[in-house]
């Protein structure tokens, strides 16, 4: 089994794969409070912003930490690329938001269909020799 090295030592696949399992499971439970965050940054950007004007980050971001934990478990050696993957396509999905705010929901699904699509090529692309 292959593991993520990490300054303080080795950490197996599988205790990745739990980990990000736990941070999807964290979201989903703590919704109402991610949704008060997500207004209130967006209120900063545009004091005018209303609920239904929000992004829908953690409702993408939710499958892309099951699907990251699955390949994870299943493919261990992939499990730098795909962390990296998923650590880019949060930062997208957290602009992805604040375009949202100011460009409306047509932002947000195009946006959505961007992130994933960022994801999949960056977990599944070849690396130069």
């Amino acid at each position: 089994m292959t593991a993520v090295t990490t300054p303080h030592g080795r950490v197996p696949a599988r205790a990745v794969a739990v980990l990000l399992v736990a941070a999807a499971a964290a979201l989903v439970l703590a919704h109402r409070l991610y949704q008060g965050i997500e207004l209130a940054l967006a209120r900063l950007a545009t004091p005018s912003v209303h609920i239904g004007q929000l992004g829908s980050s953690a409702q993408v971001l939710v499958p892309l930490l099951l699907l990251t934990s699955v390949l994870v478990a299943l493919s261990p050696r992939t499990t730098r690329k795909a962390l990296v993957a998923l650590g880019f396509t949060a930062g997208a999905l957290a602009v992805l938001d604040q375009l949202t705010v100011w460009l409306g929901p047509s932002a947000d699904v195009l946006g959505g269909v961007a992130a994933v699509v960022l994801f999949c090529w960056l977990t599944v692309r070849r690396e130069k020799p």
